[in-house]
């Protein structure tokens, strides 16, 4: 059950950076799958780590949402470095 709402937490913070990074953003699809992938790591890598005080469904949430957000900004970063 966490696992799925660090997912679902990813894909929110992966759209809510695209949407203050516009210059990043790679889309409402993209954002949505980069948070996808970094809302599953960021939770597993937490998780790995000890949690930092973070348990349950909060830990999942502020976990994905961060995780998300770092991915979908590194790949938006990784894109428009290609770009050039």
């Amino acid at each position: 059950m966490e696992l799925l709402i660090g997912l679902i937490s990813g894909a929110v913070g992966g759209n809510v950076v695209g949407g203050v990074m516009k210059n990043l953003s790679l889309g409402v699809l993209g954002n949505s799958i980069a948070g996808i992938v970094g809302g599953g790591l960021g939770g597993q890598i937490l998780s790995m780590v000890g949690g930092g005080g973070l348990d349950g469904i909060v830990g999942a949430v502020a976990s994905g949402g961060v995780g998300g957000g770092v991915v979908m900004a590194v790949i938006g970063m990784v894109k428009k470095a290609m770009a050039k």
